[in-house]
């Protein structure tokens, strides 16, 4: 398989700063391709999201028999995920990846993978999001008149840091002061286990912590790095508390134009493409955790049993239960265990 080298995945992470509808089909000339397809993402050029699509791109014209091009449009350079997403559902853009938590706007059970540590590691991840839990979702959009591929693209588990102390229990986080990003999912968790939340947006993190507004913040590792967090916090607690992933969406109207050869084409590189991004950010996640220790941060990693405790206590497992609705809480708990 081909590699991402260290400073191809730490430039591509460095390089971010942070980080229903018809079918746009593009008149061409008759040489060129039948099907040209826009693919807008977040992420920057050099994320292993967009090396690995890119590498398959040729893959897909050469396949299809030249009747499908893709072209990439990373970086947010179509618009913010609200704009793309709207572009995507009109079928002004063909292709687009997002998270969950943010498809979770228009159907509420899409959220169900960001439920706090529902997830020990990366195989119970992909266990359900390939499996039973990931097929529910995709028949969501289904509904939504989206086409969601088999694979999704790893986005991470997101740790907590601190300029005052590790997170070892639940106990840690009594009135600790936290930034989350703006949204119930994250409210809901840190109040369940006592901590004070604030929602803040992403630009405005670095002076939150700086001038102590926060004692800490959460994010996936790559985030931490990128965002020179550790120049104003000293502990990283890799608490796994959430993951998340992006589904490559593709409008309903632009899926079902392509003939089912090239359907075929596209799924089975796109989901290849997939497969190799998850290994590469799992490489990407320890390169960044040995980057941020020589930077002076310290990490400890936490049993998960008592915060999972701590919240089934508070009813934050029974109030998600009833958001998102007996039947994909059951498929859950068949990769999570028991969490209500």
């Amino acid at each position: 398989m081909p590699t991402i080298s260290r400073r191809d995945l730490l430039g591509g992470a460095v390089a971010s700063g942070a980080s229903i509808g018809g079918v746009a089909i593009l008149k061409r000339p008759a040489s060129a391709a039948e099907f040209v397809y826009k693919f807008g993402n977040n992420l920057p050029v050099d994320h292993p999201m967009n090396k690995r699509v890119q590498e398959v791109i040729p893959k897909i014209l050469e396949e299809s028999d030249g009747k499908l091009e893709v072209r990439v449009f990373p970086n947010n350079q179509l618009g913010g995920d609200t704009d793309m997403l709207s572009q995507l559902r009109s079928g002004a853009l063909e292709m687009f990846t997002l998270s969950g938590l943010i498809l979770s706007t228009m159907s509420k059970p899409m959220a169900i993978s960001g439920i706090a540590f529902a997830f020990p590691d990366d195989d119970h991840v992909w266990a359900a999001m390939d499996g039973e839990v990931g097929n529910y979702v995709r028949g969501l959009a289904t509904k939504l008149n989206l086409h969601a591929l088999d694979k999704m693209f790893n986005n991470g588990f997101r740790e907590i840091s601190s300029s005052t102390h590790p997170i070892s229990t639940p106990n840690d986080l009594k009135g600790f002061r936290i930034r989350v990003p703006i949204g119930p999912m994250w409210t809901s968790l840190f109040q369940a286990l006592g901590a004070a939340p604030t929602g803040i947006n992403f630009s405005e993190v670095y002076s939150a912590l700086q001038t102590r507004i926060v004692d800490g913040q959460e994010n996936p590792l790559t985030l931490i790095y990128i965002a020179k967090f550790y120049e104003v916090q000293k502990y990283v607690s890799m608490t796994n508390h959430m993951w998340d992933g992006l589904h490559f969406l593709i409008n309903g109207g632009a899926w079902r134009a392509l003939p089912q050869e090239v359907q075929d084409v596209l799924a089975r590189n796109i989901n290849a493409a997939a497969l190799k991004e998850r290994e590469d950010l799992v490489e990407l996640n320890r390169i960044v955790e040995e980057d941020l220790k020589q930077k002076g941060m310290v990490f400890n990693r936490p049993d998960p049993g008592p915060f999972r405790g701590a919240l089934s206590k508070a009813g934050y497992y029974k109030k998600w239960k009833e958001t998102f609705g007996d039947e994909v809480w059951a498929l859950l708990a068949k990769y999570s265990g028991p969490l209500a």
